[in-house]
């Protein structure tokens, strides 16, 4: 069969790049759609992740990262 350009076009239509979707919360934070904010760590008014834990957490391990050096 004959890939023409028409059969091409229709396929290529599909292919178009979207915005990401955003959304702004209670506090105002703005985060994509149907994930936690790893701002503040809320998904849908609720709090699900704690940020503050991670946040030490991650400086720790940078810490030991620069003493090894």
């Amino acid at each position: 069969m004959r890939a023409t350009r028409a059969h091409r076009d229709n396929r290529r239509s599909h292919h178009a790049l979207t915005e990401a979707r955003v959304t702004k919360d209670t506090e105002g934070v703005i985060h994509l759609r149907h994930r936690v904010s790893l701002e503040t760590g809320m998904y849908r008014g609720r709090k699900i992740l704690d940020v503050t834990k991670k946040a030490v957490a991650v400086t720790a391990k940078a810490e030991k990262v620069s003493k090894k050096k």
